[in-house]
């Protein structure tokens, strides 16, 4: 299993939200870039990257910081916030990210969730973002009548391969991870699946790689030192 330390961008810092809230947001680093070096320095390959002020208004807007993050690691990265549209899949590509996330689009615009699909193939994942067993979109901010179980069936259907699952209820609460619903998603799915919200303890980690998982993002467990992100990247393997 792989880890992926998150960044959350908001205004060029690395910041987290309480259950995706913006209002409950706490600032980690002012430098996002010198955190991923760190994330490299303590073993990490692997880097997960949301742009939360694109999430909201439906472009990028930290794709300097995003840039200079890549320039400075040789970390595989995903990335998402804004995707809206193939010209922004592309221009994120075009920065050097590894893989494209999509959201909100993915949700409300199949025909975009489909050309992205045939068009850009492994390079785009789905972000999935779960609240009460719905979609959630718009930085979190909605909730669509779309169930998790009708969107993981729609990604196998186009040929998608990475989905990351985020339970909202869980996200930045410290409060462990959702297993029961990585464990019914990824028995029923043939799906590349990437647990994030809750993953607060090394069993967590140990939990999560049991049940198959492909990955698992760290976000707020390791910038409060309740992770260690080296051994978390043991755990892991």
């Amino acid at each position: 299993m792989v880890i992926y330390p998150a960044i959350d961008l908001y205004g060029g810092k690395a910041v987290r939200l309480y259950k995706g809230d913006y209002a409950q947001m706490t600032v980690y680093r002012d430098s996002p870039a010198q955190a991923a070096e760190e994330f490299a320095a303590a073993g990490a390959t692997h880097i997960h990257l949301v742009d939360l002020e694109g999430a909201k208004t439906g472009k990028p807007e930290n794709a300097g910081v995003i840039r200079d993050i890549l320039a400075r690691t040789d970390l595989f990265s995903q990335a998402g916030g804004g995707v809206r549209s193939r010209e922004t899949i592309a221009s994120y590509l075009d920065l050097g990210v590894d893989r494209v996330i999509l959201g909100t689009a993915a949700v409300t615009d199949p025909r975009f969730l489909e050309s992205a699909a045939a068009k850009y193939g492994e390079k785009i994942a789905l972000g999935v973002d779960l609240k009460d067993g719905f979609v959630a979109i718009k930085g979190w901010t909605e909730t669509s009548a779309i169930t998790a179980e009708a969107f993981f069936r729609r990604a196998v259907d186009l040929g998608i391969r990475t989905v990351i699952c985020t339970d909202i209820s869980r996200d930045g609460a410290m409060q462990g991870t959702n297993r029961e619903l990585y464990r019914d998603l990824s028995q029923k799915f043939p799906l590349d699946i990437i647990a994030s919200g809750g993953v607060s303890s090394l069993e967590d980690i140990k939990a999560l790689r049991g049940l198959g998982l492909h990955g698992a993002i760290i976000g707020k467990a390791y910038y409060q030192g309740a992770i260690d992100l080296k051994e978390a990247v043991e755990a892991a393997k």
